[in-house]
C-alpha cells in the first residue's frame, strides 16, 4: 500500500510546504501552518477529465453574444451593488462579520426570487431546517418555490441541484462545506478551495446564479485563502456596527459592474429595509450651529452622499497631542492639520484631535479633504459655519483647492435637500449648469474657503 503523503498550508495565504515552519514565508503569519493529507490523483481528476474532453477553443469573432436580462430583484440596494441585478451563471461571495445580518438578507432575496416564481434552493451548513424556518417566520417568509436544505456535503449538494434545478442557490456558509475526497477539515484552505471550485463549475455549467457566504476574521478578511476572492465574479462586505441599526453593503470587486457601489439597509424586526435617501438619514440628528460640524458631498460609485463630519480639538498636556479619527483615513488628519498650522497659521501642534464621520460611514475619496479642513479649523476657532453650506474639494500640501468629478450631482443632491450654498474648487466652475436656488462659490485655497465659511 503506497504511503500516504502530507503537506503543510497556511490557513492564511494558501502557501504549502513540506514541512512545518512556525512562520509562513508566504504571507509572514506566525503558527498558520496546518499539516493535510494530499488527495490522489484520482480524487482529484474524477470530473476534470470528463469536462473538460469536449471543449475546443473557439474563434473569438465566431462567439454569439445572446441578450441574458439580469435577475432583479425588489431590492433597489442589492441591484445597483452588483450592477443592476443577478447575472446568469455567476458566483458572488458576501462577507461580514458574525451576526451582521448576511443570513437575513440572503434569505429576503430568496423569498423574492421565489415570489417572482423562481425555485430557489437555501442551503444552510450551519443551521438546520427547522432553525431557518423559524428565521423565516420572524421575517414573514413563505413561499412554495423557496427550498431549504440542511447539508454540507458537497457531493450530496450537487446531487440536490441536479435533481432540483433551481434558479437561484444559496449557500450559508462556504466554511461549512467539504468534499470527501480531500481529508483535510471543513473550513481549510483545501476545503475551502475545492468546494469552491466545485460550485464554480456548476454555475457555469448551468448557468445558474449561487451566492456563498464568508467568514470574516478578526482582522476583517474574509476567512480562508485570498484565492477565494480571486474564484469568484464578485465580492460584497456587509458592514455596520452591530449596535446600530444601519448596514452597509459595499462591492469590493465584480466582474459585471462597478466596485465602487454602495447599498444601505436598515434592520428592524421585520428584516433588513433598504434605505433610498441615505443623505437624509445621516443628517436628521445634526446639531445646528455646532462649532465643529460641516458637511460633505461624497460620491459613492454613482451615488451622491451627504455626511456630517466633526470635528473636536482641544488642548493638550502631554507631549504628544493625540490624532484619532473615525470614518476616514487616520493618516489624512495630521496630513490636513499640517496644512493648516503651516499655510493658515493655526497653531495646532499643541491640540488634541478628534475626527469622525457622523453614522458610520467610511469615506476614502480625496473630495472630502475642504470639508474635513474647515471643521478642524472651525473647532479650534470655536467658531460654527453656516448650516446651509456644503463643501466639497481635494486638499494639496501648498493649500491649493484642487478639483474633484462629477461635481453637478454632488451639488444637485445638495440642492435637493435645501443647501443653498455650495463651496467647490474654483477649477470645477465650468462646463456645467448649476441647479437653481443654491450659490456656487469658487474657491483656490484653504485660506480663502476659511475666510468664505468663517468670516475670517
Amino acid at each position: 500500500m503506497a504511503k500516504r503523503k502530507s503537506k503543510f498550508v497556511c490557513q492564511s495565504c494558501g502557501y504549502e510546504s513540506p514541512k512545518w515552519m512556525g512562520k509562513c514565508p508566504g504571507c509572514h503569519q506566525w503558527n498558520t501552518l496546518v499539516e493535510e493529507i494530499e488527495a490522489t490523483k484520482s480524487a482529484r481528476g474524477n470530473w476534470t477529465k470528463d469536462s473538460t474532453a469536449a471543449r475546443k477553443p473557439e474563434k473569438l469573432a465566431n462567439i454569439q453574444l445572446q441578450d441574458e436580462p439580469r435577475m432583479k430583484t425588489q431590492m433597489q440596494e442589492l441591484n445597483r451593488v452588483l450592477g443592476g441585478g443577478i447575472v446568469p451563471g455567476s458566483l458572488v461571495l458576501i462577507g461580514g462579520d458574525p451576526g451582521i445580518g448576511k443570513s437575513t438578507l440572503l434569505l429576503q432575496v430568496s423569498h423574492q426570487l421565489a415570489l417572482d416564481k423562481l425555485d430557489v434552493l437555501y442551503i444552510s451548513g450551519e443551521e438546520s431546517a427547522r432553525q431557518t424556518k423559524l428565521r423565516a417566520d420572524r421575517l414573514g417568509i413563505a413561499s412554495d418555490s423557496l427550498y431549504v436544505l440542511s447539508e454540507t456535503n458537497m457531493l450530496d449538494i450537487a446531487n440536490q441541484i441536479d435533481q432540483l434545478n433551481p434558479s437561484f442557490v444559496v449557500i450559508d456558509s462556504i466554511q461549512t462545506i467539504f468534499k470527501e475526497e480531500v481529508t483535510s477539515a471543513p473550513g481549510s484552505v483545501s476545503q475551502v478551495r475545492e468546494c469552491t471550485s466545485e460550485l464554480l463549475r456548476i454555475a457555469k455549467q448551468k448557468h445558474l446564479p449561487i451566492f456563498i457566504v464568508g467568514h470574516v476574521t478578526k482582522e476583517g478578511s474574509i476567512a480562508g485563502p485570498r484565492l477565494l476572492e480571486h474564484m469568484v465574479d464578485a465580492v460584497l462586505y456587509f458592514e455596520g456596527e452591530r449596535h446600530h441599526t444601519f448596514r452597509i453593503l459595499r462591492g469590493v470587486k465584480n466582474r459585471f459592474g462597478s466596485t465602487n457601489e454602495m447599498g444601505i439597509f436598515e434592520m428592524k424586526e421585520e428584516g433588513l429595509v433598504e434605505v433610498l435617501n441615505p443623505s437624509e438619514v445621516f443628517l436628521e440628528e445634526r446639531s445646528q450651529g455646532a462649532a465643529g460640524s460641516t458637511i460633505v458631498a461624497s460620491m459613492e460609485g454613482t451615488r451622491p452622499v451627504l455626511v456630517e463630519i466633526q470635528s473636536l480639538i482641544s488642548p493638550t498636556s502631554f507631549g504628544n497631542p493625540r490624532r484619532m479619527a473615525t470614518g476616514i483615513d487616520h493618516n489624512r488628519v495630521p496630513l490636513l492639520m499640517a496644512v493648516l498650522e503651516k499655510r493658515v497659521g493655526l497653531m495646532l501642534q499643541n491640540q488634541d484631535a478628534y475626527v469622525k464621520v457622523a453614522g458610520g460611514v467610511k469615506l476614502d475619496e480625496p473630495a472630502i479633504d475642504l470639508a474635513v479642513a474647515i471643521s478642524i479649523a472651525s473647532s479650534f476657532r470655536d467658531k460654527s459655519p453656516q448650516t446651509d453650506d456644503v463643501l466639497i474639494g481635494e486638499v494639496g500640501l501648498t493649500g491649493e483647492i484642487r478639483r474633484v468629478s462629477r461635481i453637478e450631482q454632488r451639488v444637485q443632491e445638495a440642492a435637493k435637500l435645501g443647501f443653498k450654498r455650495a463651496i467647490i474648487p474654483a477649477k470645477n466652475m465650468d462646463g456645467w449648469t448649476a441647479p437653481k436656488h443654491i450659490e456656487i462659490i469658487g474657491v483656490q485655497s484653504v485660506q480663502e474657503a476659511i475666510k468664505v465659511t468663517l468670516g475670517d
